[in-house]
């Protein structure tokens, strides 16, 4: 039927000069649509499908409620109430639009029904940056004035054991791509600032990396702050609606750490939003696309849970892409001396002072399991800087429940009986080695020099006193 054609008339059009009528109405820039009372479309004008890219022939004659039963026109029709410049979604054809409604009456009778609106998605989409960008913004500089309130980052994963070397041989390869990385480790291990040294290497550097301690926020909070939400998707819901972390990631990269406290429920919807590139909001109808890449971190045996039912297989097979087996503290002793250094650095600077370890601190640290990890080693060295009286930090100043140094045969024995001469040399030999790597940041070239021996003698005392479980010839151990 002719947009034009005078034959296109109920009893919403009257046969009044309808060339005139429909000449105004097809020099409207905006949407010009009449339905009648049972929702048929009667009249769209030209704009329609300029706008909508839909050929008016294919909609004259359809009833609405089938195509959009959702409209707002559809619910002015229905109310009896005009709507003014109210924001609508058009599901069929995925757009926003804006505009105004109202109801034609005959009588007290509603017979049908004026939509005029326009497409506003590209508004939409800048509006949706922009305030993606803002909320990207807070979060960073919410991050910023927590800093003091979070354990101590690093521009680089301190270490040189040979195992933990390869997992960020690893870690470095898989930066260059986007494929998903799944770190597994203890508690205290460093994933973080493993996870931060990934995204840093990757092509999404730039872009925001936002992180989610999945075991820190309530069950009932998890799904809104995950995938955000709609205005007045529930009571209290903040007015405007809110950018889920997801979003807030779009382009860069989403760290989900302590993924294994995740109920089975949440497990399933991050597995379509994975697996599908996409999320809707919580209340929403939209489906919004993403552009992330993800990086899951836990100190759960995820495998044996996906045994035990309590973790999903498929979400398992879809994280464990690239699986990176950090280490604990106990078993790579020889980055002990420098990470120590690293921290005591930090400490020095704020102090204002060099601030050293005796060789008593450095047996008592490097023999110790740390159950803790790193983090822990952190809080000792910075517990023992706020307690010490002196520059160097004594045995006497770190917390009371670390043991003395195990397995040191160098020890007084319980009668207080002089030493021999061999054992008080032995004694003094182990306490120079560790206090000359701990001085050079671990650097054994650098230790050789201070100390006037030859390596070979250097490397013999170093199997000799246990001080290294396997020495290299690198220049940091």
């Amino acid at each position: 039927m002719s947009i034009g054609s005078h034959a296109v008339t109920t009893s919403v059009i009257k046969q009044w000069d309808q060339g005139l009528l429909f000449k105004i109405l097809n020099n409207i820039e905006d949407v010009v649509m009449v339905l009648d009372s049972d929702t048929t479309i009667v009249f769209a004008n030209k704009a329609y499908a300029k706008i909508l890219g839909v050929p008016v022939q294919k909609v004259l004659g359809r009833r609405l409620d089938l195509i959009e039963p959702n409209s707002l026109a559809i619910k002015v029709l229905r109310s009896g109430k005009a709507n003014h410049n109210e924001k609508d979604y058009l599901s069929s054809i995925g757009i926003d639009v804006i505009g105004r409604a109202f109801p034609l009456f005959e009588g007290d009778k509603v017979v049908g029904c004026v939509s005029i609106f326009n497409n506003i998605t590209k508004v939409e989409e800048l509006s949706r940056e922009l305030q993606r960008s803002k909320e990207v913004a807070d979060y960073l500089q919410e991050q910023l004035n927590r800093r003091e309130q979070l354990p101590l980052s690093f521009k680089e994963y301190v270490g040189q054991n040979g195992r933990l070397r390869q997992t960020l041989e690893l870690a470095a390869k898989a930066a260059q791509t986007d494929s998903t990385v799944l770190i597994l480790g203890e508690s205290g291990v460093g994933k973080e600032v493993l996870a931060r040294a990934i995204h840093n290497c990757s092509r999404r550097k730039d872009k925001p990396l936002i992180k989610v301690n999945c075991a820190s926020i309530p069950e009932s909070l998890l799904e809104s702050e995950l995938f955000g939400f709609d205005d007045g998707a529930f009571t209290g819901a903040k007015k405007g609606g809110k950018l889920g972390k997801f979003e807030l990631a779009h382009g860069g990269t989403l760290f989900l750490d302590e993924i294994g406290d995740m109920s089975i429920n949440m497990q399933a919807k991050i597995l379509r939003v994975l697996q599908e590139k996409e999320l809707e909001r919580v209340g929403g109808v939209k489906t919004i696309k993403l552009d992330i890449r993800v990086i899951a971190a836990t100190n759960r045996d995820l495998e044996k849970m996906t045994q035990e039912g309590s973790f999903r297989k498929d979400l398992y097979y879809r994280l464990n892409i690239v699986p990176l087996h950090v280490l604990p503290l106990r078993e790579r002793k020889d980055d002990i001396l420098t990470l120590a250094q690293k921290f005591l650095s930090q400490f020095s600077a704020e102090a204002g002072h060099e601030i050293t370890l005796s060789p008593r601190v450095i047996s008592v640290l490097r023999d110790y399991d740390w159950p803790g990890n790193v983090r822990e080693l952190k809080n000792v060295l910075e517990y023992a800087c706020i307690v010490r009286s002196g520059t160097q930090i004594e045995v006497r100043h770190l917390p009371a429940y670390l043991p003395p140094a195990g397995n040191d045969e160098f020890q007084t024995d319980d009668d207080d009986q002089p030493r021999g001469l061999k054992d008080t040399v032995a004694r003094v030999e182990k306490e120079l080695i560790l206090a000359a790597l701990a001085s050079s940041n671990n650097n054994r070239s650098a230790a050789i020099k201070a100390l006037g021996i030859s390596r070979r003698a250097f490397y013999e005392k170093l199997r000799r006193y246990q001080i290294e479980d396997q020495p290299s010839d690198n220049l940091k151990a």
